[in-house]
């Protein structure tokens, strides 16, 4: 340890001494560059060998963290108590004991004081000699939850209004010798909101309110605040207040803020741009190097920094002959990133160095004419390829921030790579995601379609309020865009849609208002400062949106659900979800879904015996969706049969069961025609290019389109599009009684495979009869017609099988191997299974250890349908779950997240299929 020590000390002291001797020298570039990869190595051996004593990111810049405990109080003093910063109000409550778990039953309700209560947090710290006697001292709001009045030892120096940027202010000549005193003095987020309506009396800037339903709070629009944190249709709602991160910055000549880095091509060769944000004393200069020690480039630079906030552009230029390993989206291919160094000195003696990561990717939007279609295309490009987007929606983990952990983000990001998803739609309703999340989606190949948070409302357009989005657009695209996972930024979620269709009853005669309102705040404000900050991405005014036809009819178009241009959002709860004929041929699907409950696990943890019933007040208050109980219902009915146990509470278990099948199978039709409509045009639509299914993740226990529970359980849903989303899958359907199997790639290249089609009764898991197809070219990339024949030429020929008695499974086999198989097996019902001849399947389990897994082995003597195994508490999850059984005997594994025992999972597990609860 000494000897890592000691040496690291002298290796940076060493490049110290040669920097300064040999500054203009000729051959200065070449000796950086082998010092630079020097200090980089001791550096990585110094980590390596857990020493303390780490180079500093600047040798001017001193940094005191004021993260910790603070005092916290209401408006009237009446409570006081100590609260932890990063933190909420509400946080700190629960764990001072104050309150209960705020998720538990009503307690969003009853817990409102919390957020119509002022509250104010205070620090008194002392500042170290060191702080006092440097020219500039900056205090650093990470963020600051909402509205708040900052004073500093009684003095005034800043009110904040806008929870989604950052504050800074300077403290010389404030700070005292001894005590020093830090308060910040919030406003209820509502009380501002409601104030700050009433104030904008001119006209009307709709909504006003949440549907009573959501139990929520209204003017959000008023507010740079989570719009969902007022509630949403699937969340609570809990206008926190609390700070994020708080420290002081103290120097004498330079900070460098940030450093942020975007790549790009030319004809033939890469670009990477590297931006410096400094806030500097006096004016000064120095020599910088920019350093990509795994491809053996780097670059000299003069600096010239003016006294005040400034920023500096450097280009760095890859040579044409160096080989560049680039960023791939998930099944596409690595998510390479590259380490760049800056390292620094300025004439003051002033250093400072710098590491960030570096991927190189393209990504481009296509709007182009199509044959024999009308409108244009939509889809994506990265790296020249055409990527059919496969994924979700994301919301808030979380109502309190504070509480999502990197291990909670890693744990729902891996959920989705492992459900085969590329892309996830950061929701506009919602928060910018904290850094983890956006390093984790860098490193799994998630891309992200970042929205700006608007939704679903009208805005001001009012100076203040212009001014405060300026600062929060300009900080976040900085913040963001060195991100390679960040394909697109969208301005906002159904803005366009909420105009163009009137969702909020506005008289003809004032439209022209609201669309100018829309035109400035998303075209003339938010666009262009993205435009100006990053020209590496495409950017969209809104979700949905015609695009390229949206800007030309002025950026509100006629109807911006039209499915020749475009997104779309679709959502229809009453039609059969499993007829696929309703479904609209779009260029891509960014919002569709159907809800479920979560599990009776999750939900438990909640509520009390008393709620557990699917009519009861809990259920009633948990459902957010106005007749969302009822719609749930009215679609289990039309395919599946109600459970009519006698015993209450496993009727209300086997009801949250069908809620959870219901939605599987809708999401899952839904999807594959999505993805089997990617080249064909039919009816001048068609040529879909992506499905983002609404939604990936919950906020909390209660009802919702999610396909991952609130705490980290998969639903059946997750474990379906563990398939649907596969690189190559079959999917098949009906069309006037013709079966149709179509082949989907993902793939780069081409396969020649035949269908293998299997007919089984539901009484027996020996097929009634199976077929093989000719062999086919399953073409790369597209969706591919494999086989097709009249269902009822395939039954005749299996003897006894009639459309109740018997179900239609088919794969995809090797032509030249046929026992190698692509993709999964999938299944067609031929009827509705409200009507099936089921037959009781009779599982039985038997659990063995597998290393750190469990191996679970099913038995059963009849086809089991939607198979689910459940383990209650035990938090892990299975590699396959919800599926149909098909053989004598079947493994799963069970991946545990803790320690548990075959002893506690066979005590735990429960197996359910469709049978068992009709």
């Amino acid at each position: 340890m000494k000897c890592c020590e000691a040496t690291g000390e002298m290796t940076h002291a060493r490049w110290e001494r040669q920097l300064t001797r040999h500054m203009t020298e000729a051959w200065f570039l070449q000796r950086m560059a082998a010092l630079a990869l020097v200090c980089w190595l001791w550096t990585s051996l110094l980590l390596f060998c857990g020493a303390q004593a780490v180079r500093p990111e600047q040798t001017d810049v001193q940094v005191l963290s004021l993260n910790g405990k603070w005092s916290l109080r209401n408006g009237n003093g009446s409570l006081s108590l100590s609260a932890a910063v990063p933190g909420c109000v509400h946080t700190a409550l629960q764990a001072a004991e104050f309150i209960q778990d705020p998720y538990y039953r009503f307690n969003d309700v009853l817990y409102r004081w919390i957020s119509l209560d002022n509250w104010t947090y205070s620090l008194s710290f002392s500042a170290p000699p060191w702080i006092r006697t440097t020219k500039r001292v900056v205090l650093l709001f990470e963020e600051v939850d909402t509205i708040s009045t900052i004073t500093f030892n009684g003095v005034v120096i800043e009110t904040t209004d806008n929870m989604f940027r950052s504050y800074e202010f300077e403290l010389s000549g404030l700070l005292k010798k001894d005590v020093n005193l830090l308060e910040v003095a919030f406003v209820s987020a509502i009380t501002y909101a409601s104030q700050a309506s009433q104030a904008h009396s001119s006209y009307k800037v709709p909504p006003d309110c949440p549907p009573p339903v959501q139990n929520g709070e209204c003017h959000v629009n008023f507010i740079r605040k989570s719009q969902s944190s007022f509630s949403w249709d699937w969340g609570p709602a809990f206008p926190t207040q609390g700070l994020k991160g708080v420290q002081l910055q103290a120097f004498n000549f330079i900070r460098l803020q940030s450093l942020t880095t975007s790549t790009s091509r030319d004809s033939s060769s890469w670009i990477v741009d590297v931006d410096l944000f400094f806030d500097v004393v006096m004016e000064t200069a120095g020599r910088a190097l920019l350093f990509l020690p795994d491809l053996n480039v780097f670059q000299d630079f003069q600096l010239l920094l003016k006294e005040g906030q400034s920023k500096t552009s450097l280009v760095l230029l890859i040579p044409a002959n160096v080989s560049v390993d680039l960023w791939w989206p998930n099944g596409h291919g690595h998510q390479v990133q590259y380490r760049l160094f800056l390292e620094a000195r300025l004439d003051t003696g002033a250093t400072f160095h710098r590491e960030a990561r570096v991927a190189f990717r393209t990504v481009e939007l296509v709007q182009e004419t199509i044959p024999s279609s009308p409108g244009l295309s939509f889809y994506f490009k990265v790296n020249g390829r055409p990527i059919f987007l496969k994924g979700s929606n994301w919301i808030p983990a979380h109502s309190f921030q504070d509480l999502v952990t990197p291990d909670m983000l890693r744990n729902l990001l891996q959920s989705a790579v492992d459900a085969n998803m590329n892309i996830l739609r950061v929701w506009g309703g919602g928060v910018y995601e904290q850094e983890a999340f956006y390093h984790l989606c860098d490193e799994l190949g998630l891309m992200v379609w970042q929205d700006f948070m608007f939704a679903c409302a009208l805005y001001s357009i009012e100076k203040d309020f212009i001014q405060t989005v300026r600062y929060e657009v300009t900080q976040q695209v900085q913040r963001l865009k060195s991100h390679p996972s960040i394909i697109v930024w969208s301005g906002n979620n159904e803005n366009e849609a909420a105009i163009a269709t009137n969702w909020f009853s506005i008289p003809d005669d004032k439209r022209t208002r609201y669309v100018k309102d829309y035109v400035t705040l998303y075209v003339d404000n938010v666009k262009a400062i993205v435009e100006q900050e990053d020209r590496t991405r495409p950017f969209l005014v809104s979700s949905p949106t015609n695009g390229l036809e949206s800007e030309k009819e002025g950026f509100v178009a006629h109807d911006p659900y039209d499915v020749h241009y475009g997104d779309t959002h679709f959502y229809s709860y009453v039609k059969d979800c499993l007829d696929w004929n309703q479904f609209p041929r779009t260029r891509l699907a960014s919002e569709y879904g159907f809800q479920s409950w979560p599990s009776f696990s999750s939900l438990s943890k909640v509520s009390l015996p008393e709620d557990w019933e699917y009519n009861s007040k809990f259920s009633d208050h948990r459902q957010h969706h106005e007749l969302g109980n009822l719609e749930m219902l009215l679609q289990v009915a039309l395919n599946y049969r109600f459970p009519n146990n006698t015993d209450t509470l496993q009727r209300y278990k086997d009801t949250l069961y069908m809620t959870q099948v219901m939605q599987a199978e809708c999401v899952k039709k839904q999807t594959e025609f999505y993805r089997r409509s990617r080249s064909e045009i039919i009816d001048g639509k068609g040529h879909t290019m992506g499905a983002l299914y609404w939604q990936l993740n919950d906020i909390w226990q209660g009802a919702s389109w999610s396909s991952i529970e609130f705490g980290g359980k998969w639903k059946m849903l997750h474990y379906l599009a563990v398939e649907f989303f596969s690189p190559v899958l079959p999917v098949g359907f009906e069309e006037n009684g013709t079966l149709k199997i179509y082949g989907i790639s993902d793939l780069s290249t081409n396969l020649t495979l035949r269908v293998k089609v299997t007919v089984y009764q539901w009484s027996s898991l020996t097929p009634a009869c199976s077929s093989l197809s000719e062999e086919r070219v399953l073409i790369e990339n597209a969706a591919t017609l494999m086989m097709q024949c009249l269902i009822s030429d395939l039954l005749r020929d299996c003897g006894k099988c009639s459309r109740s008695s018997c179900l239609i499974t088919f794969d995809l086999h090797d032509s030249s191997n046929p026992t190698q198989r692509h993709g999964p097996t999938n299944h067609l019902f031929l009827t509705s299974l409200r009507d099936a001849e089921l037959h009781k399947p009779n599982i039985t389990a038997f659990i063995q250890h597998d290393g750190n897994d469990f191996l679970v082995t099913l038995k059963c003597d009849a086809v089991g349908v939607f198979v689910w195994l459940d383990v209650g508490d035990i938090a892990g999850r299975f590699d396959s779950n919800g599926f149909l059984l098909l053989t004598l005997k079947r493994t799963v594994h069970f991946f545990p997240w803790t320690t548990t025992s075959v002893e506690e999972l066979s005590e735990n597990l429960h197996i359910t299929s469709l049978h068992d609860v009709y």
